[in-house]
Formats: structure tokens, sequence, C-alpha cells
């Protein structure tokens, strides 16, 4: 089911807890609503639609990942300057990414896994899960 972006910031504020077997229907959703904003989106964490939750959904080679309860576990020394919009936000705003990072998480199955994202791709899943965090850029 396709949900609306939550644009409350108060809400996006609040840390998010990790996502069980009982969140399957969101993470059905998060996925649905990723697919519908493909054209202006390319990642959403949990809370842009509405559920406190450590889920992602990101636009990885052109297709939907979904990845449950991920943790970045290592990094590239090397890190850039970059502005980064946000659905649930108005206009741009600076952030520091990293130019790869290693990422264990478990799949839509709830298969554990472990990826190495670069570029473009690390910094979509960097900006979800600082909303984890409630960061805001």
């Amino acid at each position: 089911m396709v949900r609306e972006i939550i644009k409350d910031t108060e809400f996006l504020k609040k840390k998010s807890e990790p996502a069980s077997r009982e969140d399957m229907q969101l993470i059905k959703d998060i996925a649905d609503t990723l697919e519908a904003n493909r054209e202006r989106c390319v990642g959403l964490a949990a809370n842009m639609i509405g559920e406190s939750k450590t889920v992602l959904a990101a636009m990885i080679g052109g297709k939907v990942l979904v990845m449950v309860n991920p943790v970045i576990t290592g990094h590239s020394a090397k890190s850039y300057e970059t502005e980064e919009g946000c659905l649930s936000l108005t206009g741009v705003r600076p952030t520091k990414r990293y130019n790869i990072i290693t990422v264990e998480y478990k799949d839509k199955s709830f298969k554990k896994k472990k990826a190495i994202f670069r570029d473009f791709e690390a910094q979509i899943i960097q900006h979800e899960i600082d909303h984890f965090e409630g960061i805001l850029i």
C-alpha cells in the first residue's frame, strides 16, 4: 500500500526502533511507496511514512532494495561534502558523506546480508540511516 509522506519534523526527529517480523506490512508499504515516488525520490526511511522503525528502501541498480535494521559497519577514509534534498523537507541542505560504506542488514525475508555500496548508492543509504537517528539534513 502506498502511504502518505510525513513532513512533521518533530516526528521525524524521533529515534527509530528495530523492526521485527511483525513489521512485514511496513516492509511492503515502504517498497510500494518508494516505487510510487521513484520520479522524485531515491530512498525512504520508515519514519517518512509514519513508522519509527529501522527499515529503509533505496533505489539500487534501478530496483527497490529494502533493508531491515541496517547498520553501517565500515566506511572509506575518504568523504565528501554535498547537498541533499529530502521528500519530507523542502529545499536542499549541506551534508558530509563517505564514498564507500559496508552495511549489514536483513532483507525483506529477514535473511542476513552484508554489502558494499559506493558513491551515490552509498549516499542514499547514509541519508536514510540518518533518519533512524532523527537526523534531518
